[in-house]
């Protein structure tokens, strides 16, 4: 092996381990917060509102600022975009931690600026420097992602127990230090996507594309169903007669099987003509468990399993979508954009929602049903953007 062939290959491999450390930034800042909130509650004496916002607030920063994130990456290119985008989740765990209540929401909104630009330049470079490896890298730092979100809720009280809420929060701080040290070796190498013209030229068309839009519901609606139950699985159980402490574990449980499709789906993928088998199939697995929690949650486990696999494969699938169904990596961070930006304004939206009906109708029947349906329409859009094809250029 030549002195080149040797450099394009630690470059790879730099490549292949940033991207996995930037996965560990896109969740676990978010899913750390919730085990902490009443704790925080009572520090700050805040209402119930002001803490449900706490949660709220990444997901419109990652639905108002998920279409413009490509500008970044056209104007600094992919790497220094990431690089800035990881600094910015430091940023806002350093001010989530300090202590203040306007440091506690500032800090929380600045992370989901980070995070919502993480989350849509990261499946660009997977489509640009492992063109033919998509679905495995995606299943790869989707692994990742729920693994660390997973310890990262698990690791929360024990963390806040010993030293305060605090120091729990910025313990996360580890993460985006570890990721900027491996990453600031692809800096050098940093490009622009693509001009102006053609950028602004795929930002229209994508909207405007069929296939686009089915890519972006299917990852929009998996997306909504997965944050109704994130914020509502333990009153759902609490109500079914579970205790705060089955509650809780079981809720950390799902969190744990959303990991385990990217173990699995790569090779599956990889074997399969087109993804109208696996799209629908794991539709099927949410609207089993969610039919579960509603007729029969003395089996809570196996639902809440049930449900972590079929969302989290769902997400795996549609951040797949983003590489297989384009031409390029400045067309996948346009779809990448669109489809971010509508499946978490839905997941903003959802668990609000969600909530009111359950207090309408004094009970969580109407929103399983609901969110089962959903899962079923899932599948059904799944059977169309599962098919081999690709957008036009």
């Amino acid at each position: 092996m030549n002195h080149s062939q040797t450099g394009s290959s630690r470059r790879q491999l730099l490549i292949f381990i940033g991207i996995l450390l930037i996965a560990t930034n896109l969740r676990a800042p978010f899913t750390g917060l919730p085990p902490l909130l009443p704790l925080i509650q009572t520090d700050f004496a805040l209402s119930t509102v002001a803490t449900g916002a706490l949660t709220t607030l990444p997901l419109l920063a990652f639905a108002l600022l998920s279409p413009v994130s490509a500008l970044f990456a056209r104007k600094f290119g992919l790497e220094k975009a990431l690089f800035i985008a990881v600094l910015t989740i430091a940023i806002g765990i350093l001010l989530r931690s300090v202590g203040h209540v306007w440091s506690l929401f500032l800090g929380t909104w600045v992370l989901g600026m980070g995070i919502a630009a993480g989350n849509v330049l990261l499946p660009s470079v997977v489509k640009r420097d492992f063109p033919n490896k998509v679905a495995a890298l995606t299943g790869a730092y989707a692994l990742t992602m729920g693994i660390a979100a997973a310890l990262g809720s698990a690791t929360a009280i024990p963390l806040a127990q010993h030293f305060g809420w605090q120091w729990a929060l910025l313990a996360l701080l580890l993460l985006p230090i570890s990721t900027l040290l491996v990453w600031s070796t692809q800096l050098k190498s940093a490009q622009a996507i693509d001009s102006h013209n053609t950028q602004m030229s795929t930002q229209n068309s994508i909207w405007r594309s069929a296939l686009a839009w089915q890519v972006t519901l299917f990852l929009g609606l998996n997306s909504t169903i997965y944050y109704v139950i994130v914020g509502w699985l333990p009153s759902i159980l609490a109500d079914a007669g579970l205790s705060a402490t089955e509650a809780g574990s079981l809720h950390g449980i799902m969190q744990l099987a959303t990991a385990l499709p990217g173990l699995i789906i790569a090779p599956i993928l990889h074997r399969l003509h087109d993804q109208r088998i696996p799209a629908v199939t794991v539709a099927a697995c949410s609207a089993i468990a969610l039919l579960g929690l509603w007729l029969a949650p003395q089996f809570a486990l196996l639902w809440s399993i049930f449900f972590g696999i079929g969302t989290g494969a769902g997400i795996i699938l549609g951040l797949a979508f983003i590489g297989l169904r384009t031409h390029n990596a400045q067309q996948a961070a346009a779809l990448s954009g669109m489809s971010q930006c509508i499946g978490y304004l839905l997941a903003a939206v959802g668990p609000m929602l969600f909530g009111a009906l359950h207090d309408v109708f004094a009970g969580w029947h109407v929103v399983l049903i609901l969110c089962t349906l959903l899962a079923v329409l899932i599948g059904i859009i799944g059977l169309w953007v599962g098919r081999n094809r690709q957008m036009t250029d």
